[in-house]
C-alpha cells in the first residue's frame, strides 16, 4: 500500500514539473513560426525619400550637370539666369568646365566672323568672350562637354549649359535686322515665325497687317508670341500671308520693326521633284543641244546640281549654268523653279549617249536621265 501510494505522489510531481516547464509566462502567447520577434508599437515612421541619386538610378535617366558659370569683374562669377539682361557695351565672359567644349552662339555673330567675338579651350575649361556687345548680339549662349575617341566626337548631354542675353540699347527695342524687307515663308505643315525679337524683356510687342491697317491678335490658338523667337504661326494657311511689321512698347517709348512678306508655299517638303528635257533628242553632227534640268519646290529651299555626260570621261568642254526664281501659281501659292542647263556645241560622236542629271536638297536627292543619239 505505502508502495503505491509513494509512486503516485511520484508521477503528480513529475506531471507537474512538465507542466511548469512548457506554460508560457503570463499573459504571452507562444510565437508562430517566422514571427517578427519585435514588439509592435504604435509609434509614426515617416517614408523613406530615396534621395536624388538613389532616383536618378532608378529611372535610369542621367542627371543633366550645368558647367557654366558667368564672369563678373573683380574675380568674381555667377551661375548665369535662364535669361540675363546686359547693356550693350558690356563685355560678356562665359566659363564652361572641361577640356573639350563645344558652343552655340547667336548666328549673327558667326555671319560675318566677328573679331569682338573669342572662343579658346584652356586645359581645365572652355572660354567665350564678346566685347562691345551691341542689341543685335542678344540671343541664346549655349556649350557643352565632349566625348571624342580620336577625332569624332559627340555631344554630352549630362554636361551642359545656356543661357539667353538680352543685349540692352538706347533706341533699340527690336533686336536689329541686316535687311529692311524679309521675307517669311508659310508652310501648312509646319510653324512659321516672323522674328521680332526684342532686346528689352518687359516690352509689349503687337504684330500688325500693313494692308488693310490692322492689329493681328496673337489668342495663343493661331499665334503666339516668344520674345526669343517672334510671332510663331502654329497653323499656317494661305490667309496669312501679306506684308506685317511688329511694334515694340516699353519705358514710354515705341518702335517699329522691319516688314515681313508672308508668302504661301504649296509644294510638300522632301527630296526634289525633279524633270528633264533636252533641246532635241535626235541630232546631227555639228549642232548644238541643251538639256534642262528642272526642280519645282518649297521657296527657301536650295538645290544643288550634278551632271554625268557622255563627253565628260574625254574632258568634252560643256557650259552649265544655274538659275533659280520665284514663281507665283495663284491664290498667292509661291514656288521656287530651280534649273541647270547643259550646254553642248558643235556634237561629235563622244557627245552620243545618256546625260544624267542629279538634284539634291536637304531632304534627299532625285535623278533623271534622257537620251541624245544621231538622227
Amino acid at each position: 500500500m505505502k508502495v503505491w501510494l509513494l509512486l503516485g505522489l511520484l508521477l503528480v510531481h513529475e506531471a507537474l514539473e512538465d507542466v511548469t516547464g512548457q506554460q508560457p509566462p503570463k499573459n504571452k502567447r507562444p510565437k508562430e513560426p517566422g514571427e517578427n520577434r519585435i514588439k509592435p508599437t504604435n509609434k509614426k515612421v515617416k517614408p523613406r525619400i530615396p534621395k536624388i541619386k538613389d532616383r536618378d538610378a532608378a529611372d535610369g535617366t542621367p542627371k543633366t550637370q550645368s558647367i557654366m558659370i558667368q564672369m563678373l569683374d573683380k574675380g568674381r562669377f555667377q551661375k548665369p539666369a535662364a535669361t540675363l539682361s546686359l547693356t550693350a557695351g558690356q563685355t560678356l565672359e562665359l566659363r564652361c568646365k572641361g577640356n573639350k567644349i563645344g558652343w552655340s552662339y547667336p548666328p549673327y555673330l558667326d555671319t560675318f566672323k566677328d573679331s569682338r567675338l573669342s572662343v579658346r579651350q584652356h586645359e581645365r575649361y572652355g572660354q567665350l568672350t564678346l566685347v562691345n556687345s551691341t542689341a543685335a548680339d542678344t540671343g541664346e549662349f549655349s556649350c557643352w562637354g565632349q566625348l571624342c575617341q580620336g577625332y569624332v566626337c559627340r555631344k554630352d548631354e549630362t554636361k551642359t549649359g545656356s543661357t539667353y542675353i538680352f543685349f540692352t540699347e538706347k533706341g533699340e527695342l527690336f533686336v536689329p535686322s541686316p535687311s529692311y524687307f524679309d521675307v517669311v515663308y508659310l508652310n501648312p505643315d509646319r510653324q512659321a515665325v516672323v522674328p521680332c525679337r526684342v532686346t528689352v524683356p518687359s516690352a509689349r510687342v503687337t504684330l500688325h497687317r500693313e494692308f488693310p491697317a490692322k492689329e493681328i491678335p496673337a489668342n495663343g490658338t493661331d499665334i503666339v508670341y516668344d520674345m526669343k523667337r517672334g510671332f510663331v504661326y502654329l497653323q499656317p494657311h494661305s490667309d496669312h500671308q501679306g506684308v506685317v511689321y511688329c511694334k515694340a512698347e516699353a519705358g514710354g517709348k515705341s518702335q517699329i520693326s522691319v516688314k515681313y512678306q508672308l508668302l504661301y508655299v504649296e509644294v510638300p517638303r522632301g527630296p526634289p521633284s525633279t524633270t528633264i528635257l533636252a533641246s532635241s533628242n535626235k541630232v546631227r553632227s555639228g549642232d548644238d543641244i541643251s538639256v534642262l534640268c528642272t526642280v519645282l519646290g518649297e521657296p527657301d529651299v536650295e538645290v544643288e546640281f550634278r551632271w554625268i555626260y557622255p563627253g565628260q570621261k574625254d574632258e568634252r568642254p560643256v557650259t552649265i549654268q544655274d538659275t533659280w526664281r520665284l514663281i507665283h501659281r495663284g491664290l498667292g501659292h509661291t514656288t521656287r523653279i530651280s534649273q541647270s542647263i547643259l550646254t553642248v556645241e558643235d556634237v561629235a560622236t563622244t557627245d552620243v549617249g545618256y546625260y544624267i542629271c542629279t538634284a539634291r536638297n536637304l531632304q534627299g536627292e532625285t535623278t533623271v536621265a534622257t537620251a541624245v543619239e544621231f538622227s
